[in-house]
């Protein structure tokens, strides 16, 4: 296509799919009158985002920030670690690395990470498949450092895997091997912080599974029953840290440490904790021990983190910014912390700092440390300032944002709090609009997932309730199909005829509005 004076506009509405219209879909429910209008007025469609249309096992799978950002950027869909840690496991291959051997020749085998079903950053099959092969390899010292979830699963649902995972390590226990729980807490309050919003969530997890400091209790499930009973609004996700009553679960000199997280944006930091040298300064380590620290997978390929991995990631090459910046084509990139490395790293292939610093704009809007459902507006404005800049100042020809509302304030399963935040972004969806019209450009309306579009927990249709009648919040992303809106000021673009279109297609849609002829392997765009 003959490119237009101003830049192809992707706006990526983290979270925000296309759900039923109930009283839960916030994105229904919310007072949105510009998107409203633009859908009524604009070619649109829907597209898959969540299972193999973006590298998952099955379309059972939900979809998530980083595969949907991957699948954007490839323009192709790539087997996702969901996927690769499946077969690596089941196959074998896993088990004959090198990386496997030195795990289990560890004093003690620690497996740190999040034990839920959710299938975005882990899935607790493969806690019990390593269990298992530990045990057959002779491993007679294992210890689980357990994070719960509550984000990608239901808000309580910890004691289901903790339970379960209690009564498989006391099998073991009854052979005679020291297996145990050593270790927990919430997912958003230890451990698992990404692109350096908060270091202290990962010193409080390596005073927790590293040193071994905390509340202790007699075992993890009486810990979660008993900080439910304490609080009697505390979630899996902010669960505080524990430590089980004589695990002697601390790590020490001569352990083995596998960081069973398949995804990589909340592992690197505590990846960075275990590697780094004297020169680590972002928190007080205290003591390091002297372990073999590996990662499910490889968390960055650029920095080279972790040394070590069990699984190879997925090979993610001729992405959209390669293949842009090959054509001399100007990219600007923007978001708040929380997803900035979304727009970034994952949409690059997994690929850290710029692809051509000459061509590449990154703007990074610092996250406020709150909770997102006391503050629902989060940075929209502040990204929608600077992105609104880059499309009418006439430098770049492609310009890419990612809102993080739709997505973080739903994962708090507040409804009246998400409605706000759609009703935030319909006002800075308006200012993108009116940008685009005046540069001439193109502008592209999506998600990378659903999320904010269900709200309540449902059991075959029926939304579940607690005790007192209330529906019980959904705070983990949705299977359901996210929107494509395409705004031309000229009215000149349509959609193409592609059936079964899912956002990896979104691709080769902003190569070719940016007269950049697309790989013949690339999925076919959706305009035309």
């Amino acid at each position: 296509m003959h490119p237009r004076p101003g830049p192809v506009v992707l706006c990526i509405l983290d979270g925000v799919g296309i759900g039923s219209g109930e009283e839960d879909d916030a994105v229904a429910t919310a007072r949105t009158p510009n998107l409203d209008r633009l859908r009524a007025e604009c070619p649109n469609r829907s597209l898959a985002a969540h299972g193999t249309a973006v590298g998952m096992p099955s379309d059972s799978d939900l979809g998530n920030s980083e595969v949907g950002h991957n699948a954007m950027g490839a323009g192709r869909v790539f087997d996702q670690g969901a996927k690769l840690v499946h077969v690596a496991l089941q196959t074998g291959t896993a088990w004959t690395t090198d990386v496997w051997k030195q795990l289990v020749a560890g004093r003690t085998l620690h497996l740190l990470g999040l034990v839920s079903d959710g299938n975005v950053h882990s899935h607790v099959n493969h806690v019990y498949e390593l269990i298992e092969r530990a045990a057959s390899d002779g491993v007679q010292s294992l210890c689980v450092h357990v994070l719960t979830d509550g984000r990608d699963v239901a808000a309580r649902s910890a004691l289901t895997w903790v339970e379960q995972l209690e009564t498989v390590l006391a099998g073991h226990r009854a052979q005679g091997r020291a297996y145990r729980i050593a270790s927990g807490g919430g997912r958003m309050l230890i451990t698992m912080d990404r692109y350096e919003a908060d270091w202290e969530m990962v010193a409080r997890g390596w005073r927790c599974h590293v040193l071994g400091q905390g509340r202790s209790f007699p075992a993890a499930s009486v810990a979660i029953q008993t900080l439910y009973d304490d609080s009697g609004d505390v979630d899996d996700q902010y669960m505080p840290a524990f430590i089980v009553e004589g695990s002697n679960g601390a790590i020490e000199d001569g352990d083995s440490v596998l960081f069973f997280n398949f995804r990589g944006d909340r592992a690197i930091e505590i990846t960075r904790a275990f590697e780094a040298g004297a020169e680590f300064a972002k928190f007080d380590r205290q003591r390091v021990p002297d372990v073999f620290y590996a990662g499910m997978m490889q968390y960055d390929g650029d920095l080279h983190l972790p040394t070590h991995y069990l699984v190879p990631p997925p090979d993610i090459d001729s992405t959209v910014g390669e293949h842009l910046a090959a054509a001399g084509k100007r990219t600007f990139a923007c978001s708040e912390t929380q997803k900035f490395g979304h727009v970034t790293f994952f949409f690059n292939g997994n690929r850290s700092g710029y692809i051509d610093e000459q061509l590449e704009t990154y703007v990074e809007v610092p996250s406020d440390n709150v909770p997102f459902d006391t503050a629902p507006e989060m940075k929209a404005k502040e990204i929608s300032d600077a992105a609104v800049q880059a499309i009418t100042q006439g430098n770049f020809d492609h310009v890419r944002l990612n809102y993080a509302n739709g997505d973080m304030v739903g994962h708090t399963g507040n409804l009246s709090a998400t409605r706000i935040a759609l009703e935030v972004l319909d006002v800075e969806i308006a200012r993108l609009e009116a940008a685009v019209r005046q540069a001439d450009g193109v502008l592209l309306i999506t998600a990378d997932h659903g999320n904010a579009d269900e709200m309540y927990l449902r059991k075959k249709g029926k939304v579940l309730q607690d005790d007192r009648g209330e529906p019980l919040a959904r705070t983990s992303h949705s299977t359901n199909l996210v929107p494509l809106i395409v705004f031309d000021p000229r009215g000149e673009l349509s959609l193409a005829d592609v059936p079964a279109g899912g956002i990896a297609n979104l691709g080769a849609t902003i190569l070719e509005l940016c007269g950049v002829e697309p790989p013949d392997d690339y999925l076919p765009g959706l305009v035309s």
